[in-house]
């Protein structure tokens, strides 16, 4: 499958462009590539879709800055976008000013809001996870308390329908507050019939009329490997039930890291500190070093000094939707032995002997070794 193209090129912006600057450079590509001007043209479909789907995503505040510093591997993985748009209607809906007047401006005029019940609320849920889970991807088993749909009423909240008496049908009420101002009227929905304009005639015993009841649900959850604190996932239909029979909210699922006690992470980069005989770093050797897949052999060569950082490649994280791979970054300190037996002490001793009668040149770096 073709890599997405960055959205700042879909719309020809640059990442500096203010929200007025996006919006016009979508409504002209929203003109020129839209179905109703290029009907049977799939390729100018496409073009329609990308365009809706990166102003979707610089058009938002929030979302423009999980992009900028994730790019694509943060708007949920991918898939039909970041906003899961899976028909033009749902582009109108989601962009329903975008050509001024609440709709597209072709052949038929502007598309009438939805109708029906309301759709349910999305849920959130954190999701913590350890730097092998990481490393490998993980499935999880997540609980969670949401409203599903009634099963004695098959989420219709009782039999026969009538229109609201509290709000006449309308679907909202108006509510009028005195201030120092004047009277200020507030328009909300009916919180009687949800917003629906309807009232079930004989409502269903278990779920009160609503359609769906509370639960406790258990999700798997597919997490990729490579994901990094903040980024999330969304599972579609997985939220709250909306009332009578209305559609599913999501589940946000948000990544959250647990603090490893010898890796630091740096990106797809790992870094850590092993403790090495001075022996090792004068003479050279081998060390084991634990890396997220076992230990592995790292050749330290002769006279290497404390502090210095050897890399292993490709021995980090996983790149996240890409088959690249981080490196492990490794730190040598110089192990002193805080307890030494007598023979230890008589060769340390013997040692430091030669090592004064070395012209000065070669007692500064040995001085240097030991500092």
């Amino acid at each position: 499958m073709a890599a997405k193209r960055d959205y700042y090129e879909v719309l020809g912006v640059s990442k500096d462009s203010d929200v007025a600057a996006i919006k016009s450079a979508y409504k002209k590509l929203a003109v020129q590539f839209h179905p109703d001007k290029n009907p049977g043209n799939k390729q100018a479909e496409e073009k329609f879709k990308e365009a809706s789907e990166a102003y979707s995503v610089l058009s938002d505040a929030e979302k423009k800055a999980q992009y900028d510093r994730f790019g694509h591997a943060g708007m949920n993985g991918g898939g039909a976008g970041p906003q899961g748009f899976s028909n033009f209607e749902d582009i109108f809906s989601a962009f329903g000013d975008i050509f001024g007047g609440g709709g597209g401006g072709f052949g038929g005029g502007g598309r009438r809001a939805r109708s029906g019940p309301p759709r349910g609320q999305d849920l959130q849920i954190a999701l913590t996870l350890t730097l092998k889970e990481i490393f490998s991807g993980v499935s999880k088993k997540i609980k969670l308390k949401r409203y599903n749909k009634c099963k004695t009423c098959e989420g219709a909240g009782g039999t026969g329908k009538q229109t609201c008496t509290t709000c006449g049908g309308a679907g909202q009420v108006r509510q009028v507050q005195n201030s120092f101002f004047g009277q200020v009227v507030n328009v909300t929905a009916c919180p009687e019939c949800a917003g629906m304009g309807t009232q079930i005639k004989s409502r269903c015993k278990d779920c009160s009329g609503h359609g769906r009841v509370q639960e406790e649900a258990t999700i798997s959850v597919d997490i990729p490997a490579g994901v990094e604190e903040g980024q999330y996932l969304t599972l579609r239909g997985e939220g709250n039930r909306g009332p009578q029979g209305g559609a599913a909210g999501d589940l946000i699922v948000i990544i959250h890291e647990q603090k490893d006690e010898f890796f630091e992470r740096r990106g797809a980069d790992l870094h850590c500190s092993v403790e090495v005989p001075f022996t090792t770093l004068t003479l050279g050797g081998d060390i084991r070093v634990p890396t997220l897949e076992g230990e592995v052999e790292l050749k330290v060569p002769a006279g290497t000094q404390s502090e210095k950082q050897m890399r292993l490649r490709s021995k980090g994280l996983p790149e996240l939707n890409s088959h690249g791979q981080g490196h492990l970054y490794v730190k040598l300190h110089a192990h002193t032995p805080q307890t030494l037996g007598a023979r230890e002490t008589e060769l340390l001793r013997e040692l430091k002997t030669i090592w004064e009668q070395q012209p000065k040149g070669f007692m500064d770096k040995a001085k240097a070794f030991f500092s």
